[in-house]
Parts: C-alpha cells; sequence; structure tokens
C-alpha cells in the first residue's frame, strides 16, 4: 500500500467535461491529499506542456505523483490500491 504521508507534491493534468478527470481528483479528495491541477482546456496549460511532463500520453488525466508518472485514473486507483 502507498505511504501516502510521503507524498509531497501531486499533478493532475485535465481538460473540461472528462469524466476520468473528475473520477481521479475526487479519489485524490477522500485521500485527503492537494494536488495542482493543469487544465489543458483553459488556455494556460497547453497540450505540448503535457506533452513534455508525461512523454506518450494519449488521454487525460495524467497523474504525476513526486515527480513520477503514475497514467491516468486506471493507474491511480491501483496506486492506491482501492
Amino acid at each position: 500500500m502507498t505511504e501516502i504521508k510521503k507524498i509531497k507534491e501531486i499533478i493532475v493534468w485535465s481538460r473540461d467535461n472528462c469524466p476520468y478527470c473528475v473520477k481521479a481528483k475526487n479519489l485524490l479528495d477522500i485521500q485527503d491529499l492537494k494536488y495542482e491541477e493543469r487544465n489543458i482546456s483553459e488556455g494556460v496549460w497547453t497540450r505540448e506542456q503535457l506533452l513534455e511532463a508525461c512523454p506518450g500520453a494519449r488521454t487525460v488525466p495524467q497523474i504525476v505523483i513526486n515527480n513520477t508518472v503514475i497514467g491516468g485514473y486506471d493507474q491511480l486507483e491501483v496506486y492506491f490500491r482501492v
């Protein structure tokens, strides 16, 4: 099981109208974990920045924990063994 107290930084790459992005953020909220959301739909963050941070990403969400790309929602569930 993941030791939550060792988690220092979480970044969630997301976009508008993405049900898996909502599920990922809800899972992090349930775990009472703070995260930075980088929404590529709003213009501040771009798809190019997402791909730079998460090479090979084809979908959102992309979750990065302590500078390690975890992957999408399904991988986040496994990470926390929900």
